[in-house]
């Protein structure tokens, strides 16, 4: 079945494209708040010309979210349910999602779900919860986690972090990772 859409002229489609990866470098840097107006001045365009290509900031970041944040969260999901151990496959994967948190500020705005209008966001958000309630109800079974930790747990620490990186000061790596260390053991079962 052939495209419905019109097709863009050469210069509009060029347009287009340099939008696209404006924003994709814009939001990966800064995140998802970054102004459209910065993102139209560096892709040498109108604000107006982003409202007609993609009407707005939702419809760009629902352009550009995959190539962003998304196919790098959906790798860690994957990736973990490929860990065989449990206790192995939560450490990786806290540490995975700290790690994404500290390097991609759009990774933050997701898991604050600063967009709720944008389906994908949202999906990733529902995804993201999921594996959440399967690493908890599996640590819990196995005895790997402490019993009173729950899915509603690991869901508000991920959630302050994302609180964390976005408004307070930026903490050096290794102070970061530390304290990843700290909240692994920290939620472990004693032995």
């Amino acid at each position: 079945m052939p495209d419905a859409r019109p097709r863009l002229r050469a210069d509009a489609q060029r347009n287009t494209e340099q939008i696209r990866r404006v924003a994709i470098d814009a939001f990966q840097g800064r995140g998802l708040t970054v102004p459209l107006e910065e993102v139209a001045k560096a892709a040498g365009v109108s604000k107006a010309t982003i409202f007609n290509r993609f009407g707005g900031r939702i419809g760009l970041i629902e352009a550009v979210i995959d190539e962003v944040v998304a196919n790098e969260l959906y790798a860690i999901v994957d990736r973990t349910r490929a860990v065989e151990d449990i206790s192995e496959r939560i450490a990786y994967y806290i540490t995975a999602i700290r790690d994404l948190q500290y390097r991609q500020p759009a990774a933050n705005d997701v898991m604050l779900q600063a967009y709720p209008h944008a389906p994908q966001l949202m999906e990733i958000c529902r995804a993201a919860g999921e594996i959440n309630d399967e690493l908890i109800a599996a640590g819990r079974v196995s005895g790997a986690l402490r019993p009173e930790f729950t899915a509603g747990d690991l869901h508000a620490y991920i959630h302050d972090n994302a609180l964390a990186l976005k408004h307070g000061p930026r903490p050096a790596r290794d102070d970061y990772d530390r304290r990843t260390r700290f909240f692994l053991d920290g939620i472990r079962a004693g032995r």
